[in-house]
């Protein structure tokens, strides 16, 4: 949402500009001295400010001159009296983007004005984005693999990525890159230029949870000495992607629909709704039309959720994947550690496919990095793998057992592995500990 700050001395032009402007929408905020106005500016980081030139603490040049300080890039629209005309030029030259005659009879004028510089200032930022993405070569994301599963997924990724949808929900088992998928629906939309804000549901508490989503205003509670957006406000334009969704308690999971039901947040302390257009793709690694059947998940907020529904199979359903996903793999362990790994031998790589994968695309991505990290030779042979975890005797052979048994023994592998910590365990595994409870029970009733 665009923030206009107003700073005029004038009750009546305060409330004015106030009432016009944020008609369309925006997010109005008046204060009626330079020195107030220059706080504002700092802590409210404003699109466009509409600064006086007669102020009763400091002139109006002497404010945009601070303004302009702190920001060289900082829009400012001066407002002038009958006979300012001459220091309002004087403010163009000094960076000023516009000026405003009093009285102010023509509203129109008025609107178009701040219209026209937000729109100047959403241009160059967009540009600006675009050459920050240009200078790091925009993400290489992609959906590695041939079979026909992952076809089908990244097909339907690149139909949907540049439609109108605003709410995709990803399920998978953990591992199985659903923040890859969230991100091609992002990076492959016209938001790409925007913000892509990758939230971790089962790591925000009920305490910070609207806080840290919502943002707050200034003096809201102890420690707020500035306002603060929410992580929901700086996805604004771009995508939010809500990870382990399904953690959410009763309470946020209520806020959060009120979110989806408004497309608007209003920051904690703060008196009015703030507008957005984000793009929301939740992911879980639990089935949520169970847990709602449970009484667990809002069915609400799973209707909400589930428009675009995009299921990612575990890896040991998508064999075909393994082979150019290890390759991929590869090659980015070859740069992070400065190696010159040809390949796997046939042989490696038959081994890689006889093994089930229970911790999915994470594990198979950790092994590989291990692999290279550790080879002593150009080209990787069936000796030169490290252990594979989870499997008794030699690696990829499972002895006939099945795959819950494997994935418990994997389990209870990483739980020695850290003394027994199951924060921990649930770090290296790629889940929430409330996950990993639930498969710890799962294994003691089975």
């Amino acid at each position: 949402m665009d923030r206009v700050l107003v700073i005029d001395d004038e009750l009546s032009i305060q409330t004015l500009l106030g009432r016009v402007l944020a008609q369309s929408g925006r997010e109005i905020a008046t204060v009626g001295s330079g020195r107030d106005g220059l706080k504002a500016a700092a802590d409210l980081a404003p699109d466009v400010v509409v600064l006086d030139l007669r102020l009763p603490d400091a002139s109006g040049l002497e404010v945009l001159r601070a303004l302009r300080m702190r920001d060289p890039e900082m829009a400012v629209v001066i407002v002038t009296g009958y006979g300012e005309i001459g220091t309002a030029v004087e403010a163009m030259k000094q960076g000023a983007k516009d000026y405003l005659e009093k009285p102010f009879d023509n509203l129109d004028k008025l609107r178009l004005c701040i219209s026209r510089t937000l729109e100047d200032v959403g241009a160059r930022r967009a540009l600006q984005r675009l050459q920050q993405l240009q200078a790091r070569k925009l993400p290489q994301i992609a959906l590695v693999g041939d079979s026909p599963a992952t076809r089908a997924l990244r097909d339907a990724v690149h139909r949907l990525a540049g439609s109108e949808a605003d709410t995709f929900l990803i399920l998978g088992e953990s591992g199985t890159g659903k923040e890859v998928v969230a991100s091609c629906l992002h990076y492959e939309s016209p938001r790409r230029t925007f913000a892509f804000v990758d939230v971790n549901c089962a790591a925000i508490g009920d305490a910070l949870f609207e806080s840290e989503l919502f943002g707050h205003e200034r003096g809201a509670f102890t420690d707020a000495r500035v306002t603060k957006p929410g992580l929901v406000e700086l996805a604004d334009h771009g995508t939010l992607f809500l990870d382990e969704v399904s953690e959410l308690s009763p309470s946020s999971q209520a806020k959060l629909l009120r979110v989806m039901e408004t497309r608007s947040v209003r920051r904690v302390g703060g008196t009015r709704d703030i507008r957005l257009d984000v793009r929301l793709v939740a992911a879980s690694n639990r089935p949520l039309g169970k847990l709602v059947a449970e009484g667990r998940f809002r069915e609400d907020l799973y209707y909400r959720l589930n428009v675009i529904p995009l299921a990612i199979p575990p890896l040991r359903e998508r064999r075909d994947d393994i082979i150019p996903l290890t390759r991929h793999f590869l090659e980015h362990a070859n740069v992070r550690f400065h190696k010159i790994v040809a390949g796997f031998s046939e042989e490696a790589e038959r081994h890689l496919l006889g093994y089930p994968w229970p911790g999915n695309v994470r594990e198979l991505r950790n092994f590989i990095e291990r692999a290279v990290l550790l080879a002593p030779v150009e080209v990787i042979d069936v000796e030169h793998l490290p252990p594979l975890d989870g499997v008794d005797g030699v690696a990829g052979t499972p002895n006939g057992r099945s795959l819950a048994a494997v994935e418990r023994a994997y389990i209870q592998l990483v739980l020695r592995s850290v003394g027994g910590n199951k924060s921990e365990a649930a770090k290296v595994l790629g889940i929430s500990r409330n996950t990993l409870r639930g498969k710890l029970e799962d294994g003691e009733t089975a």
